[in-house]
Parts: structure tokens; sequence; C-alpha cells
């Protein structure tokens, strides 16, 4: 008898506890609130690159190749005039010229290509010009070099963590409380945007061959954050 009415004491008490549990959890479950900011700012384009190639065509694969390497290591030999460009070879391919009815092969088409880099954008335009006599420009493109864009990356992630704290303390403000982070990331830009000044398909003759200004510009360099503030009372 004495054990029954123990369990109908404890019984009820247990119930009550279980019920009130939900209660006391969800009342200290913490808000929060998840939150978003970017900021930009913008970094000089310090950086060109071109590709240059020649094309020839010929029945005599052989007489084609010898051609196509002496033209290439020309260009080279006067490349290295300007040591503030970088140059590289960039490949050479070799595909058939087929007759009308495709039926057989009449010559053979060779392309090498060459690739300039530098930061001396002046330096690379009059180089392009002297090298148009022989080559043909593929492309000339300018972007932010690696380290000119990091910084201005750096500045921007610091931009977009100020505008992160200040919503967060007009929310928190808005709603009486304090608040503390819970979680941040900050998402950083990629390579960007690259952006082409010149394409051609041709050789110039020696009076268009002139070097063409570039001028650098700016590309925009995008930051942005996201996290999860806890409101505080």
């Amino acid at each position: 008898m004495k054990s029954l009415a123990v369990s109908r004491i404890v019984a009820p008490a247990l119930l009550a506890a279980l019920m009130a549990w939900p209660l006391a959890s969800a009342a200290t479950d913490p808000t929060t609130i998840d939150l978003s900011a970017e900021a930009h700012t913008s970094a000089t384009n310090d950086l060109g690159r071109a590709q240059l190639f020649v094309e020839q065509v010929d029945t005599d694969t052989a007489a084609l190749a010898e051609r196509v390497k002496r033209i290439i290591a020309d260009a080279l030999e006067l490349a290295r005039s300007a040591p503030e460009v970088q140059t590289s070879t960039a490949g050479t391919t070799t595909y058939p010229v087929h007759s009308r009815d495709g039926e057989r092969i009449e010559r053979w088409r060779m392309r090498a290509s060459i690739e300039l880099e530098s930061r001396d954008l002046t330096a690379l335009s009059k180089l392009i010009g002297r090298l148009q006599q022989t080559l043909a420009v593929a492309s000339v493109t300018i972007e932010p070099a690696a380290d000119t864009r990091a910084k201005a990356a750096d500045i921007a992630a610091v931009e977009a963590i100020r505008a992160f704290e200040e919503r967060a303390s007009v929310l928190s403000n808005t709603l009486g409380m304090r608040y503390r982070i819970r979680h941040l990331s900050v998402q950083y830009p990629g390579t960007g945007p690259v952006y082409p000044l010149l394409r051609a398909d041709r050789m110039m003759t020696s009076a268009e061959a002139m070097p063409a200004p570039i001028e650098p510009g700016r590309s925009e360099i995008r930051v942005s954050v996201a996290g999860t503030i806890e409101l505080v009372e």
C-alpha cells in the first residue's frame, strides 16, 4: 500500500515536469537573425596580356613547319628587346585543308602563337606594335594583377563587415536588445572579368603597325558578408 501511494504522488509530478519541459526549452532558445551585407571598391587594371599568332599554308609540311618556326623565332628574339614584357610560346597546331568536294587534302595550314604579359602597359603596347609586322593579334586583355586585386578585396571586406555590424545594431536596437555574432562568412571575389581591348585576325602593314595606347581603367571588386546574430537581453 505504501509503494502504491508513493507512485500515485510521483506520477503526477513527473507528468507535470514532462509537460513543462518544452516550454522551458523554448524559453531558453536564443532569438537569432540571419543577415548579409556587401561592399565594393575599384582596382586598377594594371596587368595586360596579349596573344599573337602566325598562320601559313603550304603543300609541303616540312617547308611549312620551317617557315612558321623561323617567324616565331624572330618574334621571340624581338620580344627579348623588351625585358619588361614576359613572353612565352602558346602552342602550334597543324590541320589539313581539303578540296571543295572534301575527298582529298590539297594543302596544310599551320598556326603558332606567342603570349605576352606585362604590368608595364606602355612597353606591352610598343612591343605589340613592332610584332604586328610579322604576327597577327588574336587578343589583348587587361585586368588587375593578383596583388592589386587582393588589396582591393581586403578593403572591400572591411567595409562589408562594418556594414554588417551597422545593420545588426539597427535591428537589435529596434528590438531593445543587444547582439553578438554567432557566425560570419566572407565571400571574396574570384579572378573577375577580363576586359578585351582588341581582337584581330590578320597581320598589319608597317604603316598600320603602330603601338595602340592601352588605357588601363579600373575594375569593380565586390565582397559579400553573411552571418547570424544572436539577440541578448
